[in-house]
Parts: C-alpha cells; sequence; structure tokens
C-alpha cells in the first residue's frame, strides 16, 4: 500500500508477503496486497485528513453487475459491521453500506500459520457491532441467502478498525425493524421480541435511521419534495423563500411562538401566507415554497408538530378557485404516483414494517362540497355543526364515506364554514356563510387547506377587525392590495404529515428526521 495509508495502520499484527516498491508497489498495495512490515489487523489511526490515501473501495451496491467488482477480484470495503457470528475456526461478518446493501465476509484458521490465524480470529469475534472497518480480501462465489449480495462472499485478508461503536447499542436494530404483529405474535411464545419505545427511537435518532425502513422514510420525504418541485416548476410556478422572523400573527386562531428582535417581539411564521399573496401583488403569477412552519400547539396527538415542512402555493386565478384545485390535484397525483414508479426500492423497505397500498387517485380532482359532506355524515348517523370544523373523528368517518362511494383515497371537501377559515378567505358569492375555502383529505385525514384569498383591502380589513386581530401588524398586507391584485388561490400542505398518511405510519414524529413536539426540544 501507499505509504500514505500505511502511516494510519496499527502495526502489532501478523504481516503478509512483501509487496513491490514504488509505483507498482503502490498499485498492488490498492488492489489489497501488504508488505512485510504490515500488518493484517489492528485499529487505524484517526483520520485526521494526514495525507490522500492511493487505495480503491469497492460499493456493494451494483456489486456483480456490469461495472461493479466481480468474483475473483481482490478489493477494499469500508463498511460498518452489522452482524458477527463466531464459531470453532471460522467467522462470518455482515457488511453493510447505507441500509439496503449488504455482504457475507468469512475468515477461517489458516493451517499454515494457526497461531497468527487463531489471534485473527479472536480478534474478529471481539468486533462490535456498527463498527465501520476496511475490509480487503477477494470475492469468491457462493450462494448467501441472508444478504442482499447473494452470488458472493468476501474471503477476507485484512481488516481494520476505522470507528469503533460501543459494546452496548441503545436498542438492537433488528428489534427496531419488526411489524407489530411479529412483536405481538411473537408474545404468545416462550421468546417475545423486543418492542422499541417510540421515544427511544427518537432520543437515538441517528441508530435508528440505520434501519432501512425509518431510512427509507426520510428518502420518501425527499422524494415527496424532489415530486413537488418538479410538478409546479412543469407548471410555470416559481420557487420563493419568505420571511420565518415576522412582525405579527399570519394565521389567525393559532398561536406563535415569539422572540425578542432587538426593540421588537418578532414572531415565528405560522405559514408564507401573506408573503406568498405579496408575490402575487408583485405579477409573479404562480409561486411556490418549500420551507419550515411554527405553531405554538399544546398538541400530544399522533398528527401534530410545532414545527413542520410546510408545501405552499399560491396562484393567479382567472374566474374560479378549481383553477387552483386542478393543479393541486394534479401535482399529488404525480408524487404519489411517482413515488410507487420512482421509489419502488423505498416504498417497499417501508411497507416491510408499515403495510399500506398505493392511494387511489382519480383522473379528475374528486370534489365534495361542504353541504353534500354534512348530508354524508348525517345520514350515516353522525352527530354534526354544520358552522364548526370538522373533528378528526369526523375526518375519518367521512374519508370511509367518500372512499366507499367514489372509490377515492384523495379527496377535496370545499365551501367550508366562514367561522373555520383565516382571516383572508374569500366568502362564497352564493351563501356568505360559507367559504370558496377547501381541504384535501388522504386515507382520511386532512393534508392540505386552501382558499380563494379576499384581494380586495376593504373587505381584508373588516375581515381582520371581525376576527378580533392586530389590524396594525397586518397594515403593509392590507396595503399590499390597494394597488391592483389579481384573484388568486392557494394551498398550504404539511410534507410531514403527508409522508405519515401516505406511508401509513402510526404517528408524524416517524416522518420527521427530528421532530419538535411540545415535550422535544433534543436532539
Amino acid at each position: 500500500m501507499c505509504a500514505a495509508a500505511a502511516a494510519g495502520m496499527a502495526t502489532s499484527a501478523v504481516p503478509f508477503p512483501p509487496a513491490g516498491a514504488g509505483a507498482a508497489g503502490a498499485a498492488v498495495a490498492a488492489a489489497g496486497d501488504a508488505g512485510a512490515d504490515e500488518p493484517m489487523y489492528g485499529d487505524h489511526d484517526l483520520v485526521m485528513s494526514q495525507a490522500a490515501d492511493c487505495r480503491r473501495y469497492a460499493d456493494l451496491h451494483g456489486m456483480l453487475a456490469p461495472g461493479g467488482a466481480q468474483v475473483g477480484e481482490r478489493v477494499w470495503i469500508r463498511a460498518r459491521v452489522a452482524r458477527v457470528r463466531a464459531k470453532g475456526n471460522s467467522c462470518f461478518l455482515v457488511l453493510r453500506q447505507g441500509v439496503y446493501d449488504t455482504l457475507q465476509a468469512c475468515y477461517f484458521k489458516d493451517k499454515e500459520r494457526p497461531e497468527a490465524s487463531k489471534a485473527f480470529l479472536k480478534w474478529l469475534s471481539g468486533l462490535a457491532p456498527e463498527s465501520i472497518v476496511d475490509v480487503c480480501g477477494v470475492l469468491q462465489a457462493a450462494a448467501v441467502d441472508s444478504t442482499s449480495i447473494r452470488g458472493a462472499e468476501l474471503g477476507i485478508e485484512r481488516l481494520f478498525v476505522i470507528s469503533r461503536a460501543e459494546p452496548q447499542l441503545p436498542f438492537q436494530l433488528d428489534d427496531a425493524m419488526r411489524t407489530e404483529e411479529e412483536i405481538v405474535a411473537s408474545e404468545a411464545t416462550d421468546r417475545p421480541w423486543s418492542r422499541v419505545p417510540q421515544e427511544q427511537r427518537l432520543d437515538h435518532r441517528w441508530i435508528d435511521l440505520r434501519t432501512a425502513p425509518s431510512a427509507s422514510v426520510l428518502r420518501v420525504r425527499s422524494a415527496v419534495c424532489q415530486l413537488f418541485r418538479e410538478a409546479l416548476y412543469a407548471r410555470g410556478f416559481v420557487e420563493i423563500q419568505t420571511p420565518k422572523l415576522i412582525g405579527g400573527e399570519s394565521e389567525g386562531g393559532a398561536a406563535v411562538f415569539t422572540t425578542e428582535y432587538f426593540e421588537q417581539t418578532a414572531c415565528l411564521a405560522q405559514s408564507p401566507q401573506l408573503y406568498k399573496q405579496a408575490a402575487i401583488c408583485g405579477d409573479m403569477g404562480r409561486v411556490f415554497e418549500v420551507g419550515p412552519v411554527f405553531r405554538k400547539e399544546k398538541s400530544h396527538t399522533r398528527r401534530h408538530l410545532c414545527e413542520f415542512t410546510g408545501l405552499d402555493l399560491e396562484m393567479e386565478i382567472k374566474h374560479h378557485y378549481n383553477e387552483a384545485l386542478d393543479v393541486v390535484h394534479a401535482t399529488l397525483a404525480h408524487t404519489f404516483n411517482g413515488l410507487e414508479q420512482r421509489f419502488a426500492r423505498e416504498m417497499a423497505a417501508v411497507r416491510t414494517q408499515y403495510p399500506s397500498r398505493p392511494a387511489r387517485i382519480s383522473d379528475q380532482p374528486c370534489i365534495v362540497h361542504w353541504e353534500e359532506g354534512m348530508a354524508m355524515l348525517k345520514a350515516a348517523g353522525a352527530d354534526v355543526d354544520e358552522t364548526a370544523d370538522l373533528t378528526t373523528a369526523l375526518e375519518r368517518q367521512l374519508g370511509e364515506l367518500v372512499a366507499a362511494k367514489h372509490g377515492v383515497d384523495l379527496y377535496i371537501l370545499d365551501r367550508f364554514p366562514a367561522g373555520a377559515r383565516p382571516f383572508y378567505t374569500m366568502p362564497c358569492a352564493d351563501n356568505p356563510a360559507l367559504t370558496n375555502s377547501y381541504d384535501v383529505f388522504l386515507r382520511g385525514e386532512e393534508i392540505c387547506s386552501g382558499a380563494q384569498r379576499v384581494h380586495v383591502p376593504e373587505l381584508l380589513e373588516q375581515r381582520i377587525v371581525a376576527q378580533g386581530l392586530p389590524l396594525d401588524s397586518l397594515r403593509w398586507y392590507v396595503d399590499a392590495m390597494r394597488y391592483g391584485t389579481p384573484p388568486h388561490a392557494g394551498a398550504g400542505l404539511g410534507l410531514d404529515r403527508v409522508v405519515f398518511l401516505y406511508l401509513a405510519l402510526d404517528n408524524v414524529r416517524k416522518a420527521t428526521m427530528f421532530p419538535r413536539d411540545p415535550n422535544r426540544l433534543t436532539p
């Protein structure tokens, strides 16, 4: 191996035969041969970017495929030690890169060097799972069912620890990947599986994210953002970034976090709503944002957070807010279909622990008017207040009724009562008790709220005062409407809730890398 690499290796172990010197020696070293003074195993010195390494590493992903490492090749691999199984004169390791790719590696006692190989076996058997190692060996044909690479295993020649894991993990990764059904079934046996509590997962989230289901949830979350952006860029939208430190409330009826801002009191934005509309006033036409949203709600439910990521859009309309609903529906259809078609590996990994099926989505928006929805609930025996927003239980019940009637898991409920919507919502022309507003529901729960906005300053002022909000802090917003504002509508979705409901998780916190709720501010 090259001098820079050799300088970083431990020296107290059994050496291999010498390698060549100079450039030829470096090439041989890169392939895995060792010099006479170089060890078979040990702890690597602390990697501090001392020098570049000439070593070439093989990826498990794509191994044995065209362009990847093949049987018969000597390779270096950097990976985690997922499992160690030592027995007699042999030791088997499972190496893992990322969360999807695994390879079996093995070492057997060498009759020609019994003492050295016996020491190596003992050392290998003491490796702590989740340690990061550099392994050199030859890929050899093998039939292995327990790893993702099934046609080969690595015959270990050398192994060095890059970063040691502590012997006792906060929880076992295998336990964290079992389904609730498996755990419940095991409770009737003499060896029940352990259940990893959610709080323990979140306290050690970096360990939880090493499991394929949990890591895949966050990959799906990333995919939703990608697909959301794709759909809107294709429809002429521009992405914007709005301020999160603002001078007053941006939503009526929701508590705000406040903070000192020099000699003023600032709020953390509950929504980019007012600034999206300001962009429309500035003739930007169609805008969207992916950004943080803050709500000071002491809610401990499975679907609420104090900080979440908003997927927001706003657009000019010509005559009717259905123009915006068409865009919202098309965007969600593109997103959910894209998850199933382009991110099948991630979806499959999540479904090993959280079973779900693809959402049923109609070609055109399935729109249920408020009056029709209330009639459906009443006919089913529900007790409803037609002037108030739906409770979670009523949302789910209506979702079941709509699914049974229309055969969809994604639908829109519009014309909400005025008392249930923010001050900037346009009233219905045919019934001022109702509004030109809408919610989108997925699998019976709300993922999106939107509306046509009030774009006339006099009416906007009336609604602000009527809802008891301070007009002074919203003066700039009202004034923005005084210089010719096109009719417009928009929507706001919660990314965390979209992921949580589409994947049928049991809690929205599992759809967020480091969730924030009334009790959790760390890690």
